[in-house]
């Protein structure tokens, strides 16, 4: 494997987080910082790197009062002849959070950095560095590329539990040393409240630590921040923040279960008294654009969006698409027109026209929702879906219309290396699409791979619905419904490719990291 990790990727991190060390009362970080707080600015949620390219980067902290940002990188853990970078002022406008863009990096290479908070009226006073460490992308293809990808945090009541030592997962995916995370949705559970214990079906019981923000349905963008700022309580998932930049997408869980535009959200549900789903939405996305840093939607620009493509040197480009914000309505799905779909007409333009002009030996569609997995819509009282199949096995309708078109497309400009990454259903498992089994039959084979949850509850898996001939060559589900993380059954998965052969392996994993399945592709292929 010609895939070479760099030297000091661990060591970076001893004492990166030390200013996060004495957050020991989780209930007192859920509030806004204070301004009258006395010292120096602490960013006690650790440091996040994203979207991270050739030569440039993207660096988040918070602080704990105002603040002004300021970054330092340099090509050693000494920091010998740092380059510093002055961010922006960080304040109650986007609750004390700040993205700080890292442009002119030299690529292929190991990057440290560290983030310092300086007091806006006197700016020699700064608090405790916060270091964190990432790679920007090479321009040759020797080196190879790692990364990872899952989804579904502290999903159904299951949240941080200190008897289990928190987030556990994110230590098994360090130990990988992955080039970049890909977190492919469901980062929260706006829509799921999160109590102090839960019953275990053995009898014993499942301790959560707590906020006030999580302990209702986020509504208001006071609640939504506090969702975000709930798992950056857990230590393992600040140091992989730390140490592996991420690239990151949304699904529904950061507005509300199963969100569509345009909803409302029936009066029979007690729990909002905000009924309108496009006010809940952009309140959410504001708080998902102040937590993470992402190139195309920062803080105050109303026209970014999350859909994007991140080039990951020759052999990778990743298609980000977001299959949430421009969706039509979940219904029945069985209409024979639907141009809208599950993309919307404007991103399905913008997906065929970037994999077209890919170059990348590999194109990976990071997609937030499964395409032959029927996922039913259980918040309505009649047989809506939630994602692209239905369940009817014959020619597309409603949304495979969408689905069906690119796959023509890809097809017929003879795209080379395409697969499919997804999470959101609470298992893994790979499925092979091929036209010998298909209704529809103009597209070439490819495969999908499913991955997560990271820490939520895990389901029976999914029904395949037959129009793309989708067979499930490997699963791995308990049989029975919103098993805790304590059951197991918490999954992610890696993507390898090799450097000289251009070989693409994908890995599904488990939560320490076990091996459950590998699969091997090989590049230059329309199809397999």
């Amino acid at each position: 494997m010609s895939h070479r990790p760099f030297p000091g990727r661990r060591s970076v991190l001893r004492g990166s987080l030390a200013a996060s060390a004495a957050l020991t009362l989780p209930t007192a970080l859920g509030a806004a910082p204070a301004f009258s707080l006395s010292g120096r600015p602490k960013a006690g949620w650790g440091v996040q790197a994203g979207d991270v390219t050739a030569h440039s980067g993207l660096v988040w902290v918070r602080s704990d009062r105002p603040a002004r940002m300021i970054v330092e990188t340099a090509a050693t853990e000494s920091f010998r002849d740092p380059r510093r970078w002055h961010g922006p002022l960080l304040g109650p406008d986007t609750d004390f959070t700040g993205t700080t863009r890292l442009h002119g990096l030299p690529a292929g290479e190991q990057i440290h950095y560290r983030v310092l908070l300086a007091d806006p009226d006197d700016p020699r006073r700064t608090g405790e560095p916060v270091t964190g460490t990432f790679r920007t992308t090479p321009l040759q293809r020797r080196r190879g590329v790692r990364f990872l990808w899952s989804g579904d945090l502290a999903g159904q009541g299951w949240g941080i539990n200190p008897d289990l030592g928190g987030y556990r997962i994110y230590d098994a995916m360090a130990k990988l040393d992955p080039d970049f995370f890909l977190c492919s949705g469901d980062n929260i559970y706006a829509d799921g409240p999160i109590s102090a214990t839960q019953a275990l079906p053995d009898g014993s019981t499942w301790r959560n630590i707590t906020t006030e923000e999580k302990s209702k349905v986020a509504e208001t963008l006071a609640e939504y921040r506090g969702n975000f700022r709930y798992n950056l309580l857990d230590e393992n998932l600040k140091r992989f923040n730390a140490q592996v930049p991420s690239i990151i997408q949304w699904d529904d869980h950061e507005v509300r279960n199963n969100w569509y535009p345009g909803e409302v959200i029936a009066s029979s549900d007690t729990r909002y008294t905000e009924k309108s789903i496009d006010v809940l939405a952009a309140r959410a996305r504001r708080a998902f654009s102040e937590y993470f840093p992402i190139s195309t939607l920062q803080p105050g620009d109303e026209h970014g969006r999350v859909y994007r493509v991140m080039r990951h040197g020759p052999l990778l480009d990743v298609f980000v698409l977001d299959m949430r914000t421009y969706r039509d309505a979940n219904s029945p799905d069985n209409q024979t027109v639907d141009p809208q779909g599950i993309l919307g007409a404007e991103q399905l333009k913008w997906l065929k026209r970037e994999l077209a002009a890919s170059r990348a030996v590999w194109k990976v569609i990071a997609a937030d929702m499964p395409l032959g997995l029927v996922v039913p819509d259980p918040m309505e009282n009649k047989p809506n879906f939630e994602a692209v199949a239905q369940g009817d096995p014959g020619a597309p309708l409603g949304r495979e219309l969408q689905i069906a078109e690119l796959l023509r497309f890809i097809k017929h400009r003879r795209i080379t290396g395409t697969l499919w990454l997804t999470a959101d259903v609470h298992h893994t498992s790979a499925q092979h699409y091929h036209p010998s089994r298909a209704a529809f039959t103009d597209f070439e084979p490819f495969w999908e791979f499913v991955s997560g949850p990271l820490n939520a509850g895990a389901f029976p898996a999914s029904a395949l619905d037959g129009t793309f001939g989708p067979e499930r060559v490997f699963v791995k589900a308990p049989t029975a419904s919103n098993v805790s993380p304590a059951g197991g059954y918490q999954f992610f998965g890696e993507v390898d490719i090799d450097g000289d052969s251009g070989e693409l392996t994908v890995r599904l994993r488990e939560q320490d990291g076990t091996v459950l399945f590998t699969q091997v592709l090989q590049p230059g292929r329309v199809g397999q």
